[in-house]
């Protein structure tokens, strides 16, 4: 879980572990201002490890990754303390990756129609599908969503992947979500229940339009890697 400011939603998101599937419980926090850490500790969560410094999204999320593969995780599932995202979906996306069916599985807000009903601002949800529409081109595949936070990976596919070599900010999740479509490993989908609500966090304003400028960023550099115009991190001979 990389967890900013989760206090309010921490034990709630925790409660719907499925504690008979999951072993571990990590929650790194990125330089909180509130009691996360507090209520982290007061739940009984294990594995608590604290930034001294705000490393951003992505920066949280190298934390925690290798935190999991060093516990000797062979899958792992990133869940949002903010509880925008039902940890209810652990038990289903992880056996998709166990009986391997996939390697990599998402939970999707939009696959379905009950996005807009759960929350999701108008604006956001248009540029989420114009953005995943534009993706789907440029990589051939027909993904619902590329900007979900709640995410599966078999351990395969993180040793595999250079996660250090990517961004610190929210660009993360799409970096990582192309470099594994560059190395060809399957991607599934499962539909995740929208829940947008006070206390989620949620890009806005200036960093949101930075994102979207850096998703068509790094299609384009996907794009010219695929096609052999430039030599990037999603090139195929390229070690990631």
């Amino acid at each position: 879980m990389p967890a900013y400011n989760a206090e309010l939603t921490l034990k709630q998101t925790f409660s719907e572990i499925p504690k008979d599937i999951v072993d571990e419980v990590i929650l790194v926090d990125d330089a909180s201002t509130d009691q996360t850490i507090t209520e982290a500790e007061s739940l009984g969560i294990k594995h608590v490890i604290k930034h001294e410094r705000n490393t951003g999204y992505g920066g949280n999320q190298k934390s925690c990754y290798r935190t999991a593969l060093d516990l000797g995780a062979d899958i792992v599932i990133m869940v949002h303390p903010d509880y925008q995202y039902t940890p209810k979906l652990i038990g289903p996306m992880a056996s998709m990756i166990a009986e391997e069916l996939y390697d990599c599985v998402l939970g999707s807000r939009v696959l379905g129609r009950g996005a807009l009903k759960g929350g999701m601002p108008l604006y956001k949800y248009v540029a989420n599908r114009l953005l995943s529409v534009m993706q789907n081109i440029v990589t051939g595949h027909k993904l619902s969503e590329y900007h979900t936070g709640y995410r599966a990976y078999s351990r395969e596919v993180l040793e595999a992947l250079a996660i250090n070599e990517n961004s610190d900010d929210f660009i993360f999740d799409n970096q990582l979500l192309l470099q594994i479509i560059a190395k060809g490993y399957n991607i599934g989908e499962v539909s995740c229940p929208t829940r947008y609500i006070a206390e989620s966090s949620s890009i806005q304003g200036i960093p949101l339009i930075r994102y979207g400028l850096s998703v068509l960023l790094e299609s384009f550099a996907y794009l010219s890697a695929r096609i052999g115009a430039l030599d990037t991190k999603y090139s195929v001979e390229k070690k990631l």
